[in-house]
């Protein structure tokens, strides 16, 4: 639809591969923006890009990169750029569940894995692409759109999940600060808080877990692949110029249930 045209714009994905991030990048592509993905299997990569490049007219890149590396997130920034040129939206999307460990359990090691992923991951993707669109913007070309992958678990109460549900909500932290200090540059920063989608993470749950979502989701299903693509395109485009700093649930109603 040209309403929502990217052609021309380039947004990386971290944890594009798949689940919530490579719904999400089929959108991007879809709207004809350049595609680069940045995730730690090679594997998935190869199969995510392959599926990609059939989608759109922009270019898709796939690189190996583990966000818990600060040193890999940076060359993948430069493989990117030199690729592309530029970076235009930024989607961090990369995550892990979580120890799933109680509170008595809690582990130094666990904790900090979740936070080097999950929190660190994403400020440190923030920090290298937000170099490249401070500078643009001295240049007089200002703009850029950060858009993080929190949960609803960030707002709510789930058992064994200290770690994800607090590793989220720094995230959302992260997301207030980002938007009220890079406004000036006309760069926005939101974070989006899904409930239960089916992915690779979700399938490894107890089945009664998604049972339990089923009965307490207001709209009594999980979300939908589908509608990914449109969110994200909407959070890349210009439409979404004048949201920052927000916190969105999207989530099928479950945060007021």
């Amino acid at each position: 639809m040209e309403l929502f045209d990217l052609t021309g714009h380039t947004a990386i994905i971290t944890g594009g591969n798949g689940g919530l991030g490579l719904g999400m990048a089929r959108g991007l592509a879809k709207a004809g923006a350049n595609v680069a993905i940045l995730a730690r299997n090679a594997d998935k990569n190869a199969a995510a890009l392959e599926e990609l490049l059939g989608l759109g007219a922009g270019g898709v890149l796939a690189l190996t990169c583990d966000v818990a590396d600060e040193e890999q997130i940076a060359g993948a920034m430069e493989d990117t750029l030199t690729a592309f040129g530029r970076i235009d939206v930024c989607f961090a999307n990369a995550g892990i569940s979580g120890a799933g460990t109680t509170i008595p359990d809690i582990t130094a090691e666990g904790w900090d894995h979740t936070f080097a992923v999950n929190t660190r991951g994403a400020a440190l993707v923030y920090k290298h692409v937000t170099r490249h669109m401070i500078d643009r913007a001295k240049r007089g070309e200002p703009g850029g759109k950060l858009i993080a992958t929190s949960s609803g678990q960030s707002i709510m109460g789930v058992n064994r999940s200290s770690d994800y549900a607090a590793s989220k909500a720094a995230l959302n932290g992260l997301t207030r600060a980002a938007a009220f200090e890079l406004a000036r540059y006309q760069i926005t920063a939101n974070a989006l808080l899904f409930g239960y989608y089916e992915t690779d993470i979700t399938a490894k749950a107890d089945p009664k877990f998604a049972e339990w979502m089923s009965r307490r989701i207001p709209l009594r299903r999980p979300g939908d692949q589908a509608g990914l693509e449109g969110l994200a395109v909407f959070f890349a485009s210009p439409h979404s110029d004048y949201i920052t700093g927000q916190c969105l649930a999207v989530d099928g109603g479950l945060c007021i249930s």
